[in-house]
């Protein structure tokens, strides 16, 4: 059967190109179904953007939600002897800190040796740490192939328990030396104690010795010993970094800049919010240009539900509305921030806002309300979820229509292929035929002539 590309040699007509326009008309059947799967996407789309805004808000909101925000502290250090962190459990309070020794760990190198990869003879190492007992004592034991510097080096770090080893090079006729150095400081973790067993060659070098140090300092005049250059809890929920000798002052102080911010994104994390919402719903009247969401009624849902949550307040404490804490509704339906208002809060009455925000339980303040009522919009099988699974339903059911009815028009074009295909043949047919008899024709006409 001839091809498509040959179609029209036999009768001399265009027929692929009648064929082409025909296939392209048969076509425009998809398109209805083409635009209606892109609107279906598009509307996908424009719920995860609202999706996407909600959960920044949620977010905003959850940070609120929290009574333990509202009693967080902050340290501020003056002087470089120690550096702080304050913890959740910190209370508000001023400290004179005067370290007076930092802690340090212990070392003692060998006596050298001309050679770190020369074999020292197979044997136990022991070390025995502070007054420790000697079950508690650390044994290395080195084969004779690991008996060089380098292999007991390598054996001791391998313990991973305690003691650290190195290699220094001295320059001298024998400079190799192994370094033992305690992994951590003060007097506990000090090496009292190096037995070489059989490993022959190595006797400690004395003039080496760096003795363990704990660290020393006092708090408001009280005196404070502490292994390690970290100390806990010598200050309530504080850890102090001891960084050099000398004195510090220390202040903790109530966080409310971390926390007025987190009001303050608050209010901006739902403008961005109303901002989304908005244009996605919006409609311009002279172009007639329409948001996604335009007349949605998941959107406009969600719309109701959050407006009632902003607007009611709390039922019980001394604050009750957004407006009491200075944040007030506007017209465009966006929040404004007062902070003349806020800022006496911040600095006096925080419990109040803490039970306004975050109330008695996680449910109870307006932070909760609001966090309840977003849960459910961004749930699992909550309303935004089923809004999308019905949208991606209906695009698998224009997708099955598509493939049906492209199918179809398949079909149909093999079908007008196959008849363009007989007709060439049977105009070819006829041509050849005439041409045949016209040749008859005229060789009669020139015998009687």
């Amino acid at each position: 059967m001839a091809s498509i590309s040959s179609l029209g040699i036999g009768s001399g007509l265009d027929l692929s190109g009648l064929l082409d326009q025909l296939a392209a008309g048969e076509r425009q059947k998809l398109t209805p179904l083409t635009q209606q799967k892109g609107s279906y996407q598009a509307k996908i789309s424009a719920y995860g953007k609202l999706e996407g805004s909600l959960s920044q808000f949620q977010v905003a909101v959850d940070k609120l939600n929290d009574a333990k925000f509202y009693n967080s502290v902050t340290s501020k250090v003056t002087g470089t002897a120690v550096t702080a962190a304050a913890g959740t459990d910190a209370t508000v309070g001023s400290y004179q800190i005067e370290v007076s020794t930092l802690a340090k760990a212990y070392s003692v190198a060998t006596d050298g040796i001309a050679d770190k990869t020369a074999e020292l003879g197979a044997g136990t190492l022991t070390f025995t740490f502070g007054n420790a007992n000697p079950s508690e004592e650390l044994e290395v034991d080195v084969t004779q192939a690991e008996s060089s510097l380098e292999g007991i080096r390598d054996a001791i770090n391998a313990k991973n328990a305690g003691v650290s080893a190195s290699i220094i090079n001295d320059g001298s006729g024998t400079p190799y030396r192994l370094v033992f150095a305690s992994t951590e400081t003060g007097t506990e973790a000090e090496i009292t104690k190096i037995k070489f067993g059989s490993v022959g060659g190595l006797a400690i070098d004395t003039n080496t010795e760096v003795s363990a140090k704990n660290a020393a300092l006092t708090v408001n005049g009280i005196n404070i010993v502490s292994q390690s250059n970290r100390v806990e809890e010598a200050i309530q929920g504080v850890t102090l970094d001891l960084t050099e000798t000398g004195t510090s002052s220390l202040s903790v102080v109530r966080d409310t800049p971390s926390i007025k911010d987190a009001v303050k994104g608050f209010v901006s994390a739902y403008n961005t919010l109303q901002g989304s919402m908005s244009e996605l719903s919006s409609f311009d009247a002279a172009t007639g240009s329409a948001g996604l969401l335009l007349g949605d009624s998941t959107l406009r849902h969600v719309q109701s539900k959050l407006r009632t949550a902003i607007t009611d307040g709390v039922a019980e404490g001394q604050l009750q509305m957004l407006s009491d804490i200075g944040i007030s509704l506007q017209l465009d339906g966006k929040l404004k921030l007062d902070e003349d208002k806020l800022d006496p809060l911040l600095d006096d009455n925080m419990a109040a806002l803490s039970d306004f925000f975050a109330g008695s339980s996680d449910e109870t303040g307006l932070a909760g309300q609001l966090g309840q009522t977003l849960s459910q919009f961004l749930a699992e099988d909550g309303r935004l979820d089923n809004a999308t699974s019905g949208l991606k339903n209906s695009i698998e059911r224009v997708d099955l229509r598509y493939e049906r009815l492209e199918s179809g028009i398949e079909s149909t074009i093999e079908r007008y292929r196959v008849q363009f295909a007989q007709m060439d043949s049977l105009v070819a047919n006829m041509n050849s035929t005439s041409s045949y008899l016209t040749q008859q024709f005229e060789m009669m006409n020139a015998q009687l002539g």
